[in-house]
């Protein structure tokens, strides 16, 4: 018997599921403890049943007070036109005149007027016409004998899907190859891969027929010391200046005091310092590279803003298109920068002193007014970034990307970053995202960033959302969303226990998907959602409804008896890669190169679990050796190899009927550390910082690298995958 029905009736309300099967298929209730510490967290009382009843009819009121619901979002499922029912609250004795105003995002407006309300105080009525989709904009007015009534709601109307990746390949199955861009090395860069590298890679893979090159998120990081994982930024609405090629922007070759500094023997040393160093020292270059890029922008304030340049113009076009959130992200780094240099800082802007936590305080309002060159340079820096970004993603295209620049989308964004920072109350204090205990886990994760609150994401017309989908295709046409079940559903955690006291929260999913795909048509882009591990039964019908293409990585494609799966049971409607950020590189691998490192650092605790670890390694290579040596792809004489190794994976892996498919570039360099261990400190090992040990021009020029490529692309042209299989299958 349920002992608090009112609690359980609130949770519900709010979208706290009650149950949820793990991995292997347990079923897992939610507690009325978890529940009561998740509705605290939103600031819903529920300690006890009066005060859970008072709370859920304090909801039900204000929602009944409101004429229109903030936010509508429509998929047209037929030709009929839409229709829109006003809550008229209070509406008292007889009838009143009402008026609706139907403003398209293309400015045509539309109005409906006339007289009558409902029994219950509803005002039903059908719209004028065929509303193409886009951004509307509805208000409506109810003139009662207590006063006027108004609403406004923001009406979007969306296409049935994404952008098909057919529209980029003319049909045709495609390969492509990822990185992470800050592990890449050359000659010119200044000791972290930058634009400038990944469209020189881009152009050199597309002369071997790539058509997209993939990317870490290029999310805004601090750059020092733990806080340097590209998957919890601080903001993912803008990006990681570390990327910028300071020799590739324009004011560098107007400026005569940046030249002199470039070339002063001091600099070329400390360039050269982090050139050569084996991991990519954030803190560091990212201290080059403002110190000089801060040179350029009062240069470019100079000549540039001053004069109205045509430059200088683009600027203020790309700061009016960016609006208030550009501004809030420059003033949240002009205020941080200036709280470190007086100590004041601590770990974010939860340490500021109390009247700078609200972007609109008076407070942040004086130091924007006494600071705005300051500000001013943060938005210079993220205006030259877009620059290089579009003339990397142009460039790939040209070259014969169709696909070009692959971007990636986190889950979330720092709890003590700008996000949080600069949209108040849009995230959940004091609760972490994480997913539930499991064989991999026993105690479940947490990854150390708050979510976004769902109510108050829709309360803002999801603003927020649509923010992010446009910064994360700008430039690309492809884009891969990390842990995509996390547009349907989120593991929160409250902060201070473990993952066995969490419970999911159900996402307002076809809402953030029908959004996801009008950006992605508007756009062009391809979607491809990351949907490994334990997906819940609702999830890969969506994705195939809306052309969401699945992820497959072959490291996890096994049956039941842990032996690798055959080429062509993999789905038609997914992209296939061998490995993936989190696992080591093929090279390493077959080396047991992760297992010697987690030995060293005591995640295992002794020579004898050593051994036994290197076993069962031992098994899964012999078992990808079967498969690969039974489908033709490896020799049995040559399982040793680790070059043979990786052109026998990636044959196998371009074999699938899968219509996309993914290189590493680390595997083609034969990389053998991993990038990530997850689950391991930063002071244990140092994760997201080890570069390439080979300069790009050297794997470019490697020719078994491009026997691979060419294997590759031969294998994907010469398989179809049949008409309509891009919609998607079931797992």
């Amino acid at each position: 018997m349920n002992s608090r029905p009112q609690l359980r009736a609130l949770a519900d309300h709010v979208g706290i599921l009650p149950d949820y099967y793990d991995i292997c298929g347990v079923r897992h209730f939610t507690d009325d403890d978890t529940y009561v510490s998740l509705l605290q967290t939103l600031s819903l009382g529920a300690s006890t049943e009066e005060s859970a009843e008072r709370t859920l009819a304090d909801l039900e009121r204000v929602e009944r007070q409101r004429l229109l619901p903030p936010v509508r979002v429509l998929r047209p499922e037929s030709k009929r036109r839409p229709r829109v029912t006003l809550n008229v609250p209070n509406p008292g004795a007889g009838s009143a005149d009402w008026e609706i105003e139907l403003i398209e995002e293309s400015g045509a407006v539309h109005l409906v007027r006339s007289r009558g309300i409902e029994d219950g105080g509803v005002i039903d009525v059908e719209l004028p016409g065929t509303l193409p989709i886009g951004y509307h904009t509805l208000r409506a007015t109810v003139d009662l004998a207590t006063g006027p009534v108004e609403g406004e709601q923001s009406f979007i109307v969306t296409p049935a899907s994404c952008t098909s990746y057919r529209a980029h390949t003319n049909g045709r199955r495609a390969y492509g190859v990822w990185t992470n861009a800050y592990t890449l090395r050359s000659e010119r860069n200044w000791g972290v891969g930058d634009l400038t590298d990944i469209a020189e890679l881009a152009r050199g893979l597309a002369r071997c027929g790539a058509l997209f090159v993939g990317l870490n998120p290029l999310h805004a990081l601090r750059n020092r010391g733990d806080e340097v994982g590209p998957y919890c930024p601080i903001s993912r609405l803008f990006r990681n200046f570390i990327y910028v090629d300071v020799e590739a922007v324009p004011e560098l070759a107007e400026c005569p005091e940046a030249q002199a500094k470039c070339s002063s023997p001091d600099f070329r040393a400390e360039l050269a310092r982090a050139h050569s160093s084996a991991r990519v020292e954030y803190e560091h270059v990212a201290t080059i590279k403002r110190d000089v890029l801060r040179l350029l922008h009062r240069w470019f304030v100079e000549h540039h803003v001053n004069s109205a340049s045509p430059r200088g113009q683009a600027f203020a076009e790309y700061q009016v298109a960016q609006g208030k959130p550009l501004v809030n992200f420059a003033t949240f780094l002009a205020i941080e920068d200036r709280f470190l240099a007086d100590g004041r800082g601590g770990s974010g802007w939860r340490d500021w002193p109390g009247e700078y936590h609200d972007p609109d305080s008076p407070a942040v309002q004086e130091f924007r007014n006494a600071h705005r060159d300051e500000i001013e340079f943060h938005q210079y820096v993220q205006f030259e970034l877009d620059r290089q970004l579009a003339a990397a993603g142009d460039g790939a295209r040209q070259a014969g990307m169709s696909l070009g620049l692959y971007q990636d989308l986190a889950i979330g964004a720092a709890d003590n970053g700008s996000d949080a920072w600069s949209f108040p109350g849009l995230f959940v204090e004091g609760i972490e995202v994480g997913a539930p205990p499991d064989p991999y886990s026993d105690t479940g994760q947490t990854w150390g960033f708050p979510p976004v609150n769902p109510h108050r994401l829709r309360d803002g017309a999801y603003d927020y959302w649509i923010r992010l989908l446009r910064s994360a295709t700008a430039h690309t046409k492809m884009l891969r969303i990390d842990h995509v079940m996390g547009l349907f559903r989120q593991f929160w955690v409250p902060r201070g226990t473990t993952a066995a006291d969490g419970a999911y929260v159900k996402f307002p999913a076809d809402d953030l998907l029908g959004i996801l795909a009008l950006e992605s048509r508007r756009n062009g882009t391809v979607v491809v959602g990351e949907d490994l591990g334990t997906v819940p039964p609702e999830v890969p019908p969506k994705l195939k409804e809306y052309h969401i293409l699945s992820t497959r990585v072959m490291y996890f494609e096994r049956d039941h008896a842990n032996e690798y799966r055959s080429s062509d049971s993999y789905s038609p409607r997914a992209l296939v890669t061998a490995t993936n950020h989190d696992h080591p590189p093929l090279a390493g691998f077959q080396a047991g190169r992760d297992l010697d490192i987690r030995r060293e650092i005591g995640l295992i605790a002794s020579d004898e679990e050593l051994e036994n670890a290197r076993a069962e390694r031992a098994e899964s290579l012999a078992a990808l050796a079967r498969r690969l040596v039974q489908e033709g792809f490896l020799a049995e004489d040559k399982q040793d190899r680790p070059e043979l190794l990786c052109a026998a994976v990636h044959a196998f892996v371009a074999a699938t009927p899968s219509p996309l498919v993914g290189v590493s570039l680390d595997d083609l360099a034969g990389e053998t550390d991993p990038i990530n261990l997850p689950g391991v400190v930063p002071a244990d090992y140092p994760s997201w910082t080890r570069r390439m040990h080979r300069n790009l021009d050297d794997v470019l020029a490697d020719p078994q690298v491009w026997r691979i490529l060419e294997d590759v692309r031969k294998r994907v042209s010469a398989k179809t995958v049949p008409p309509g299989q891009h919609t998607g299958e079931d797992r």
